[in-house]
């Protein structure tokens, strides 16, 4: 039984992987949100996160028959976006943007509510986490923006549990000791 929100999804997911591009639209227009505020999160450009978007929808679409009902479509699409997003990272470094500078599209950028903070904030935010190694920005961004559990972020990212919490605590670890920093030398500026 497919782990899904919407009742019509399943139905979509079987007619997608019997060809009906339809259905596969419809399953499109309900993630393309998600995945393009996930691919922006990651690379921080407007054009870099739509091609991202578009490819990863590119690669689901071809590999539908292997998605395993089991795990929640939406896990299953973040997933090929993150990998394909730190791929990208990978072969060349492209700065991420702060929170303020989303693309007013009618795509949000959706941090999580428990972080409302301010432009100024966010864009120390933003600065720290694009320092991170691609990886562990993909492991950060999933979790606190996407609620994604550690498991599910290490069948995403070919990690164990266990590395996914290693780079969880080596993440949050250097976004702390980088707040600290630029909060000492702001007050010793003044």
């Amino acid at each position: 039984m497919p782990t899904t929100h919407n009742p019509e999804e399943a139905v979509w997911i079987a007619r997608a992987q019997d060809g009906d591009d339809m259905a596969f639209a419809n399953l499109v227009d309900a993630y393309q949100a998600p995945i393009f505020n996930l691919c922006y999160r990651i690379l921080g450009d407007t054009a870099a996160a739509e091609d991202a978007a578009q490819e990863s929808f590119l690669k689901a679409y071809r590999h539908l028959r292997r998605y395993d009902p089991e795990r929640k479509l939406a896990n299953w699409i973040l997933t090929i976006a993150s990998n394909h997003c730190v791929d990208m990272l990978r072969r060349r470094r492209i700065p991420t943007l702060p929170l303020e500078s989303a693309p007013q599209q009618g795509l949000l950028i959706q941090a999580p509510e428990a972080m409302v903070i301010d432009a100024e904030t966010s864009g120390r935010l933003q600065a720290l986490i694009e320092e991170l190694d691609p990886v562990d920005r993909a492991a950060i961004v999933l979790h606190y923006w996407y609620d994604m559990p550690l498991g599910e972020i290490g069948r995403s990212l070919n990690l164990t549990r266990s590395a996914v919490k290693s780079r969880m605590f080596r993440a949050r670890r250097a976004l702390a000791q980088g707040w600290t920093t630029e909060d000492v030398e702001a007050q010793s500026g003044s």
